[in-house]
């Protein structure tokens, strides 16, 4: 899945249409404004992604001391260049340097961690493997050939809020104190953390007031139990938790209401014959009979990056009122598959205005 790295990469270059002195090095579906001259085609470059930390040796070397983004100026982030949009920085190859090499270590680049806000913390228990799902999706613009021309896909509204795993552990895997209620955030799943479901501590914690809220786990035992119960069956539920103090954009759901808004976009099933994602259809069947509604539904139907692009930019659609612009979208296969390169094929395109907007939060 989504991977951190500064890769060494060949670039192609195209003509700026409002500046003379300035080209477009592409990386993939990428792009970086460089100055005219500086690279030729096919040169290889360490291509620093957004969401960067560089060190100051390599913002000396590269005259963009005091020039990029964060309290220390020194975080890449997705600008607007005489009117075209550079997504990181070209670093000039080093000799011995090859194609496909990560050269984090090598320069200092380190990947930009934003604080974590109180309510998005609390107290842990590690869970293990089994207690929660690793989840993280790559841009379609750094594999943009993985998904093919035609095949049928499914494009979902991305939506800004942060990530949550909501797991119904089936009876085997349940905690011996914490019980069968599992639930994550990203970061903390990816390393099998998993807050204390009735920790005092964890009474403001946004993830559990998620489950409690939309009473998840009630929910998806009623169903389980209405099948026989299904006591070898662990349900992941994985949606994202958005309102006002969660992030910058709230759809609506204003401060001092006293909720957040919840919307699924996947469902893992985790068994002895199981360990995978829910193809379309069952997600869509899912949600009617758990009364949990799915991020937003854009498109069904045959793949093109035209219609990828067409739908990437606007405003949301979860409050019905476009209260804010869209992040972007979320595409996969209507059929769940694998690729050799990313594993999982689920890809988000990330709007433009969004990656440019002003005093914008990334909480993880």
């Amino acid at each position: 899945m989504s991977e951190f790295k500064t890769e060494v990469v060949s670039i192609t270059l195209m003509s700026h249409p409002n500046a003379d002195r300035l080209e477009i090095a592409r990386v993939g579906d990428y792009q970086s404004i460089v100055g005219k001259g500086v690279f030729q085609e096919g040169d290889l470059v360490a291509y620093i992604q957004e969401g960067s930390l560089v060190p100051e040796n390599i913002l000396d070397e590269m005259n963009l001391t005091g020039r990029l983004a964060g309290s220390d100026k020194d975080r890449v982030k997705a600008v607007r260049l005489r009117g075209v949009l550079s997504q990181g920085i070209c670093y000039p190859a080093r000799e011995g340097w090859v194609e496909g090499q990560d050269v984090s270590e090598e320069l200092g680049i380190t990947k930009y961690e934003p604080p974590t806000p109180t309510s998005m913390r609390g107290e842990l228990y590690n869970g293990g493997g089994r207690r929660t799902v690793r989840y993280d999706i790559e841009n379609i613009k750094r594999y943009p050939d993985v998904l093919q021309e035609g095949e049928e896909i499914v494009i979902c509204e991305k939506l800004h809020g942060t990530f949550c795993c909501i797991g119904i552990l089936c009876e085997r895997d349940a905690h011996p104190e914490y019980g069968r209620l599992a639930v994550s955030s990203k970061g903390l799943g990816s390393k099998g953390l998993v807050f204390q479901p009735d920790a005092p501590e964890n009474d403001k914690n946004l993830y559990l007031r998620a489950a409690r809220q939309y009473d998840v786990f009630d929910k998806v035992t009623s169903f389980l139990d209405s099948f026989g119960g299904k006591r070898e069956v662990s349900v992941f539920i994985l949606g994202e938790v958005y309102g006002a103090g969660v992030q910058d954009l709230h759809y609506g759901v204003e401060a001092g209401q006293g909720e957040i808004g919840f919307r699924m976009f996947d469902i893992f099933i985790r068994s002895d014959s199981q360990d995978d994602y829910v193809d379309e259809d069952g997600l869509a069947l899912y949600s009617s009979l758990l009364g949990i509604e799915r991020a937003p539904v854009l498109y069904q139907g045959p793949y093109s990056r035209e219609i990828v692009l067409e739908l990437t930019d606007g405003n949301e659609t979860v409050s019905g009122e476009e209260t804010n612009i869209r992040e972007g979208v979320v595409i996969k296969p209507a059929v769940e598959r694998r690729d050799p390169t990313i594993g999982r094929v689920i890809l988000k395109s990330v709007s433009e205005a969004y990656l440019t907007r002003r005093d914008g939060t990334e909480y993880n």
